[in-house]
């Protein structure tokens, strides 16, 4: 089998050009495999590219444990990348994900913009009074740092936080995403952030549907569209216009999505 592996921001993934849809995507220990780090090929995920009547092409797209998962926000923009690379598509792109309908664009630069769902207003998290929650094609609870508390992102335990956020009792039984972010003294400059992601089970570099839902909870903290964020794995950008009512459209995630390598298994 043929695979090729790209990363968004350090977000990776093992991609395979499925269109004549030979995978099985009922074989989970298979696709935990190819997304093992020690025995396999290592990634954060795995992504099929498939053939939908009417798109471009569909993204099908599996955690780290094997299992089929919500968005992927820098995964489907590493999709569109290798759909330019495949010849599929030119500069734009309009293809269907587990969420919906998605049209992206790839900027001369090698940018890719990613236009992510219509998002509600953000809802009080329930777990503390610096957290809040918004579902951006994935469940994400964002945690802002109290500076009171003396944390920063550098020094804070993402990892045990994460997780106890992940699997509380409040989002039983699917958990979440969890973000951590550091609020900036300007709200102009990048906004840092750490994020916990379900089904790798673990912190990750980046994560396109957190960031995005980071940036659309800063907006009730002075941030103006477009926010830029700044991940572990680099600096990524979200645009969107809020309405009065609290909920947010025209949301576009941008980033670099790169072309690692390729190779067969």
């Amino acid at each position: 089998m043929t695979f090729h592996k790209y990363q968004g921001t350090g977000n990776d993934f093992v991609i395979i050009d499925d269109r004549a849809e030979q995978f099985d995507t009922t074989d989970h220990a298979r696709v935990a495999f190819l997304c093992n780090r020690r025995f396999g090929i290592g990634a954060d995920g795995l992504m099929l590219l498939r053939n939908r009547a009417g798109y471009d092409f569909e993204m099908v797209y599996f955690n780290a444990d094997g299992h089929p998962s919500s968005m992927c926000g820098n995964g489907g923009r590493c999709l569109v990348a290798f759909a330019k690379f495949l010849g599929i598509i030119t500069n734009k792109a309009h293809f269907v994900a587990v969420d919906g309908p998605h049209e992206a664009r790839v900027e001369a630069d090698g940018t890719v913009r990613l236009k992510m769902i219509d998002v509600a207003a953000a809802q009080p998290a329930g777990v503390g009074e610096h957290d809040v929650f918004l579902h951006t094609g994935s469940p994400h609870h964002i945690h802002f740092l109290d500076p009171e508390e003396g944390h920063t992102l550098a020094d804070f335990d993402v990892y045990g936080h994460g997780h106890d956020i992940r699997y509380d009792q409040a989002y039983d039984p699917a958990g979440t995403n969890v973000n951590f972010v550091e609020v900036p003294a300007d709200p102009t400059h990048p906004w840092p952030v750490r994020t916990y992601e379900r089904g790798v089970e673990a912190e990750t570099l980046s994560c396109g549907t957190g960031v995005t839902a980071v940036a659309l909870a800063a907006s009730m903290r002075g941030a103006v569209s477009p926010v830029q964020l700044q991940a572990a794995g680099g600096l990524l950008e979200v645009s969107f216009e809020k309405h009065p009512d609290g909920r947010f459209t025209e949301v576009w995630l941008s980033g670099p999505a790169v072309r690692v390598f390729e190779g067969n298994i």
